[in-house]
């Protein structure tokens, strides 16, 4: 008995140190908000746009920024492959959301919780330092099953007007992934409000240990340019605000602004950024 034991314990250990590697697609993308007044670029007239734009792109997880219930209940519903985990940044649980979409079958969310950017993290609504609105962060722990792969997903939305906000919130999202596992990869994505490259958010960010997938991958696709304006990207400009960060044992494969549009109309004043990873 003794002998089976000590074998099967010498099993299990092997077969976690051989664990396989995962191919992972991961999307963020700020939809803007459904109740803004957008005349022709409103939710109703673009929410079909959106939804074929992700469908296109056949991310495994999708953080969103700005999003509200039902802009996630739409895209849910209309793409079956896909549920949906987000809380309003509101205290009362309304308001914009740093959901996360993800594929529900090869895909499961062990943990979820929501932190707001302050210091009083564990606060709903919380507001610190000269943020402008509420912001917060969505971390999920994922189980992949099939490889019998862990890791944590984080996706958040920064403030866009107050510099020490952005600055502090790398710190909040940190010190939150310091109480979970740290032998667990990460990816961390989000609108950042701030220029990948030459902010102080960004510098903050990779002194945390996090990399780029947009720097990192040995190809790159679209323009350095993600917001739009509902609008195609102009000739020389570089402003990528919006992020695909990861930390840990991932490798990038490649790294992509989307530029989808149907007949000129774009899904949202964002350009969506989608990156494949392997998790090692």
């Amino acid at each position: 008995m003794r002998h089976a034991l000590l074998v099967a314990v010498l099993l299990g250990t092997a077969m976690a140190v051989v664990a396989e590697e995962l191919p992972l697609r991961v999307m963020t993308f700020n939809v803007r908000y459904g109740t803004a007044m957008d005349g022709k670029n409103a939710w109703a007239k673009r929410r079909d746009i959106l939804v074929n734009c992700v469908k296109a792109s056949s991310p495994d997880i999708l953080g969103v920024q700005e999003c509200l219930d039902f802009q996630a209940e739409h895209i849910a519903a209309q793409l079956p492959d896909y549920r949906w985990m987000g809380i309003g940044r509101d205290q009362n649980g309304k308001g914009e959301m740093t959901a996360v979409l993800y594929r529900h079958a090869s895909l499961v969310p062990v943990s979820v919780r929501h932190f707001w950017l302050s210091e009083q993290p564990d606060v709903p609504g919380s507001v610190s330092w000269d943020s402008s609105l509420t912001r917060m962060a969505t971390l999920v722990r994922f189980h992949h099953p099939a490889t019998g792969r862990f890791f944590l997903y984080v996706n958040t939305h920064f403030d866009h007007k107050g510099e020490q906000a952005r600055q502090e919130s790398v710190g909040v999202v940190s010190r939150e992934l310091e109480k979970e596992d740290q032998t667990l990869p990460v990816i961390f994505t989000g609108d950042y409000n701030a220029a990948a490259g030459n902010s102080e958010p960004y510098r903050r960010a990779m002194e945390a240990g996090f990399r780029d997938t947009w720097t990192e991958a040995p190809e790159r696709r679209g323009p350095s340019l993600t917001w739009s304006g509902f609008e195609a990207p102009k000739e020389g400009v570089d402003s990528r605000i919006d992020w695909i960060l990861f930390r840990g044992a991932v490798e990038p494969q490649w790294c992509e602004t989307v530029l989808y549009n149907e007949d000129g109309r774009y899904p949202s004043d964002h350009y969506p950024v989608v990156a494949q990873l392997t998790l090692k």
